[in-house]
Order: structure tokens, then C-alpha cells, then sequence
């Protein structure tokens, strides 16, 4: 059965694409724990990141660097967060989170953006990529 991820990489789910390349797609999280939340993902369905090839994962990690860099010349933060969790979703995925204190980091606090908000955000950090 496809992950979530596998039905937006495939478009039955729609998503707010910030970027993609044949290996790799980048989208805002709509549940965020802050503005500009973003999930870089494989496009080949694999559960555990650790369970990518070399190959593969040190591309996911220069793919989420790239990301990352445009995410903080879009949304004022201290640093760009970084976390590997995968508990939630059965396919790799780093979440980028642009930080201004921890709590951002701690999946608990979520804030709250319009469809609106969400697209004009993806678009911005596109523009910076």
C-alpha cells in the first residue's frame, strides 16, 4: 500500500511543492510547528532512512541542504532545525523547521496557516532557490 507521501509524489494527493528533481520532492507540512515546515522526501518509497542506499540519502541530505539555505533567506529564524523522525508516515523524510526557540522543534506546538498562506510561502522560497 503507498504511503501518503507516494500518493502526493504521484499527484493523487495535491501538495505545496517548494521544489523537485527525478529523486526528490520538497513541500510545506501542512500540520507545521512553524512557518515554513518543510518535508524533503525520496521519491522511492522507503520506510526508515537508514534503509536508503549511500547513494540515495547523501542526496536526500544535498537536496534538504539546498532547501534549507532557500527556507532561511525566506523565513526570518534563527537557524533551520533539522529532524529525522519517521514515525508518523512509513517513507524517509527530514523536516526542515525554521527555529526561533526549541519549542518549535518539539512537534507539539502547531501553528496555523490558509491555503493562501501556504502557496504564497512555497512560491517565496522558490523564488530563493
Amino acid at each position: 500500500m503507498s504511503s501518503i507521501f507516494t500518493k502526493i509524489i504521484n499527484g493523487e494527493i495535491p501538495c505545496y511543492k517548494i521544489t523537485e528533481d527525478e529523486n526528490y520532492l520538497a513541500f510545506l507540512d501542512v500540520n507545521p510547528n512553524a512557518k515554513g515546515h518543510t518535508l524533503c522526501i525520496p521519491k522511492q518509497e522507503i520506510n526508515k532512512i537508514f534503509d536508503m542506499d549511500e547513494a540515495l540519502y547523501l542526496g536526500l541530505m544535498q537536496f534538504s541542504r539546498k532547501v534549507a539555505i532557500a527556507l532561511e533567506k525566506t523565513v526570518p529564524c534563527k537557524r533551520v532545525g533539522v529532524a529525522v523522525i519517521g514515525l508518523e508516515v512509513p517513507h524517509a523524510h527530514v523536516h526542515l523547521i525554521p527555529l526561533n526557540e526549541m519549542d518549535e522543534m518539539r512537534f507539539q506546538n502547531k501553528v496555523a496557516l490558509s491555503k493562501e498562506e501556504f502557496e504564497v510561502l512555497a512560491k517565496a522560497i522558490e523564488g530563493n532557490l
